[in-house]
């Protein structure tokens, strides 16, 4: 879900051909919940091989990856590490909204209704430790730097960001934002159609860079924080009950002190806080990264990347199709001096 603040956040329309010759800092989970929720059937079926496994992921990893590249950008990968303890409510709510999902979806399939079918189907996603360890075997084998966080893969990737190692985070929430990302691009893919369980809605490459998001609201991060736990977080879904995006800009601002800021909402009779926001604003505040040095991106392995294909009963020749795209963009790189990333 992540922090619900879109209606206030300034943003700019970008190209792909603008990030060319950078690195971005991709939040894997995000993206794997979108492969795995749009690449399926009619339906909603995902695509599975012989043996019953979803291969939706890896079908995604692999064009997307390879558009990328040709694109000139360099992506990471940052994968989510043991969810904090805080955020076991939002994940148990998670599980219950699959679970009523399930039940939805077989009704709609036994009432032969495809499109509830699928709309159900898409509801029901689950990244397990089999679907993670394949796409990072799958980014591997590109010579994509696979990274892990202690825990939120949008905090790490803004930790690799401030360092210097990326040039922006990528993900579709704003979290990153909280963490103090420079850059967030959201949209990133070569369609200006996003297929999203609902159909096709049309779509831009956005930039949203932090030091206008404070200048453009008037607070500083801190209090971004706040506004973010107001209106609700994974760490306090829902947040503050009767607090919208901008009713919680106009009061971070007024306060702008975290205590301050609380103690307003404790005290005026108003509202009710069922979270305990400083445990809350310290995970957003503290967190320890695990990367120290710069990611290096290896030489893209063919082998590696048919075999694993191939073990997922993918088309022999659109694999070979892939990957002779993949020499192309190699060549053009070394005729330019960019090879050596490759």
């Amino acid at each position: 879900m992540g922090v619900q603040i879109s209606e206030i956040i300034p943003r700019k329309a970008i190209e792909l051909s603008d990030l060319k010759g950078k690195v971005i800092a991709i939040d894997a989970f995000n993206t794997l919940y979108q492969f795995l929720t749009t690449i399926r059937q009619v339906d909603g079926t995902p695509l599975m091989d012989k043996k019953g496994k979803i291969t939706s992921h890896l079908s995604g990893l692999f064009y997307r990856n390879i558009n990328l590249l040709k694109e000139g950008i360099k992506p990471i990968y940052v994968f989510d590490g043991k969810p904090p303890e805080l955020k076991a409510k939002e994940i148990e709510s998670r599980e219950k909204a699959k679970e009523k999902a399930k039940e939805n979806y077989e009704q709609a399939k036994a009432k032969e209704d495809i499109e509830s079918m699928r709309k159900y189907s898409a509801q029901t996603v689950h990244i397990n430790d089999e679907i993670i360890n394949e796409s990072k075997d799958l980014l591997k084998a590109f010579g994509i730097p696979v990274l892990e966080s202690n825990s939120e893969g949008e905090a790490e990737a803004a930790h690799i960001v401030r360092q210097g190692f990326a040039w922006a985070s990528a993900s579709q929430d704003y979290d990153s934002l909280l963490y103090g990302t420079p850059k967030l691009i959201r949209n990133l893919t070569l369609s200006r159609k996003r297929k999203t369980p609902a159909g096709y809605v049309d779509t831009e490459i956005e930039m949203i860079e932090f030091q206008r998001l404070i200048d453009h609201l008037q607070i500083n991060q801190d209090q971004l924080i706040c506004l973010g736990i107001l209106v609700g977080t994974d760490f306090n879904p829902g947040g503050v009950r009767g607090i919208g995006q901008k009713r919680a800009l106009e009061i971070v601002q007024k306060w702008k002190y975290p205590v301050k800021i609380f103690d307003y909402m404790e005290q005026s009779g108003r509202y009710s806080i069922d979270f305990d926001w400083k445990a809350i604003y310290k995970e957003f505040h503290e967190f320890k990264p695990r990367t120290r040095e710069e990611p290096k991106f290896e030489k893209i392995d063919e082998e590696k990347i048919k075999q694993l294909l191939l073990s997922k009963d993918f088309s022999e020749d659109r694999i070979n199709s892939g990957l002779e795209k993949l020499r192309e963009i190699k060549e053009k790189q070394k005729q330019k001096g960019l090879g050596e990333f490759l």
